[in-house]
């Protein structure tokens, strides 16, 4: 296995499973505990693991918000293959928008290059991937959030205020059959809120650990979202507040 392959999966099991030993870690790997004990190093730095007595434990503490860097290197096989499924909604002739996240940016690298259509985004590092294609890209402007690298704020809210788009393709923190779906943080909320208003089609595409989970901020109901796109099958008990809302569940694509 590559190290930078061997350290996503490190960052997956260690947050799936909450605290690793290097031993387990070792043998899950196939390593020797000396390459485990530099990769830890290594993902530590990059503050996408915490070092502990003999092993790791989660950077995402409870009311810690996980960086941009964290979230790219988790689950990403789910999220390939959510993208994978999802991109499919694109149309000809589309004014697009990509929320800024580690799994919109997958479906943005999987973005028809052989039919025109316009590509919005609040993301700088969304922008650069798409804009690489033949694609005509347009950024909503505003201040820098460093740990999720989002543009927010008035100028990024003005931005939106003037627009519409026909697909929105949708990020979250959290999903909750009651409380909907939230997000740590207050400006970040706000420009969810105005995508989903200005969007014609509101597409979620969000792994399964993001399923039965709260964070601090709701931004929109179940009811505001069109079709919801994940890895995991959605569980019956969660499947009826879903389809009671007009969702059409995409699931199982893990």
């Amino acid at each position: 296995m590559l190290p930078a392959a061997r350290q996503r999966r490190i960052v997956d099991v260690v947050s799936e499973r909450g605290e690793c030993s290097v031993e387990e870690l070792a043998e899950e790997m196939n390593c020797s505990k000396a390459t485990i004990r530099r990769d830890l190093r290594t993902l530590s730095d990059k503050r996408l693991i915490e070092r502990s007595h003999g092993g790791a434990v989660p950077a995402s503490a409870i009311g810690r918000e996980e960086t941009y860097g964290q979230k790219e290197v988790q689950n990403l096989e789910a999220k390939e293959a959510i993208a994978e499924a999802a991109v499919e909604e694109i149309q000809a002739n589309q004014v697009v928008f990509f929320d800024s996240g580690s799994t919109t940016m997958e479906v943005v690298k999987r973005a028809p290059t052989d039919e025109p259509f316009v590509a919005v985004t609040n993301s700088p590092l969304l922008a650069l991937e798409i804009g690489e294609e033949d694609v005509d890209v347009k950024l909503t402007g505003g201040s820098l959030r460093r740990p999720t690298r989002a543009l927010v704020g008035p100028s990024a809210e003005r931005f939106m205020d003037r627009m519409t788009f026909d697909l929105l393709f949708l990020g979250t923190n959290a999903i909750d059959t009651e409380t909907g779906l939230t997000t740590p943080n207050e400006d970040e909320a706000r420009l969810k809120e105005l995508m989903i208003g200005k969007a014609q089609r509101t597409v979620l595409v969000a792994d399964g650990s993001k399923l039965g989970e709260r964070s601090f901020i709701r931004f929109a109901r179940l009811g505001d979202v069109d079709a919801f796109y994940t890895d995991v099958r959605v569980p019956s008990e969660s499947r009826e507040p879903f389809e009671a809302a007009g969702v059409e569940l995409v699931d199982g694509l893990g």
